[in-house]
């Protein structure tokens, strides 16, 4: 069953041309460079656990499918590419925080979401033509931490040298870092450094509203994309605090226990860029003024209740499945420079985690001609 909605467009969306696109000279030099960082840090997490975990985001809270609903009514600008007709399609959602080490939940860093939508017909990106997926990665943030690839080389580094390290000393700093950012945050601000250096607010990973934070085609226009809770049960979770109960998994926990009685329902929203001025697509760092153009919802996800997989089923998941901004439809490529490193970047990250755990990645519903979700939880 469809869901009627009536956007409201402010302004007339920016129709993408190459123009819009400035390619740096040495992004490829910088591509082999965040690389060979990632591979780093996959490397010593290996060495000490002896499994391939990923480079960022390696900590998960939950893996869980559902069905996403395209809505109906969709005026021309907003249905474009996967939204063009209403249509159901499943799905995979991995929620996470950043580092590439698994660290006690007490060092709280920004949380993610992958999403992975299966069975998608049309044309393909590079590199993922024998798929059917289309892939979307978010952070709870409007804006990336860097407004570039070469400035995202420089933190990345700053990340690998902290990788492994002290964690004990990490809880101590994230306990003060999140003292500074409640503080800034009482003052009308915050601090999206603070908060990837642990800084991040205790709240609860379903009550948040993620981003894409960097840009992407859609269709005939430029747009980023983002998540939002759209059920009571998700939204009274906004600011709420995750008790850890000294749980070093404290966060999975309060995630499972949620779904255990509990579904979900998010909306998938775009933000068309109406002035490439004000809303440019090489500066990842600027959030888009959204009362120029605010989010539009585009499709609804919904999660059912379930009962959460077994620790073997998790890992197993956890290992197979890989995601990246590039396994998508053309009608949807990533733009920025930010967006063009992560496809060689990610790839050689994934590579390499495959080969550790002997695990290959087979994109679902791609491979073998099997059909649905192969990941559903029961």
């Amino acid at each position: 069953m469809s869901i009627a909605v009536t956007p409201q467009l402010v302004a007339t969306p920016v129709v993408y041309s190459a123009s819009v696109e400035h390619v740096e000279q040495d992004e490829t030099e910088i591509a082999a460079d965040i690389s060979e960082t990632l591979l780093k840090i996959a490397q010593i997490t290996y060495k000490d656990g002896g499994r391939g975990l990923r480079a960022v985001h390696a900590k998960s809270h939950a893996l869980v499918h559902g069905e996403l609903r395209v809505l109906d009514n969709l005026p021309p600008e907003l249905a474009q590419g996967l939204f063009a007709r209403v249509a159901t399609y499943p799905f995979v959602m991995r929620v996470s925080t950043s580092p590439g080490d698994i660290l006690d939940d007490k060092v709280s860093t920004p949380r993610g979401i992958a999403i992975k939508i299966l069975q998608v017909e049309g044309a393909r990106l590079p590199g993922s033509e024998n798929a059917t997926t289309q892939d979307f990665l978010m952070v709870n943030a409007p804006a990336f931490i860097q407004p570039d690839a070469k400035k995202f080389n420089r933190s990345l580094k700053l990340l690998a040298a902290t990788t492994d390290k002290a964690e004990g000393a990490k809880k101590v700093l994230s306990a003060v870092l999140r003292g500074t950012e409640r503080l800034l945050e009482a003052a009308g601000g915050a601090s999206g450094t603070l908060k990837s250096m642990g800084g991040e607010p205790m709240h609860h990973p379903l009550g948040e509203t993620y981003f894409t934070g960097v840009p992407f085609l859609f269709g005939d226009h430029v747009a980023k994309f983002s998540l939002a809770p759209a059920t009571q049960a998700l939204q009274s979770l906004k600011g709420v605090e995750v008790d850890l109960n000294d749980q070093p998994d404290g966060l999975r926990l309060a995630v499972e226990d949620h779904f255990a009685t509990q579904g979900g329902e998010w909306d998938l929203r775009v933000q068309l860029c109406t002035d490439l001025e004000t809303m440019p697509v090489e500066d990842a760092s600027v959030p888009w003024p959204e009362d120029q153009s605010p989010y539009l919802s585009v499709a609804r996800l919904t999660v059912t209740p379930h009962a959460p997989p077994s620790v073997e089923a998790r890992q197993h998941e956890e290992d197979a499945l890989f995601f990246s901004p590039w396994h998508g439809l053309a009608a949807h490529r990533p733009l920025g420079s930010v967006n063009r490193v992560r496809k060689a970047t990610y790839e050689a990250s994934g590579r390499a985690r495959a080969e550790r755990n002997g695990v290959p990645f087979a994109e679902p519903d791609s491979v073998g001609g099997s059909a649905g979700c192969p990941f559903k939880h029961s």
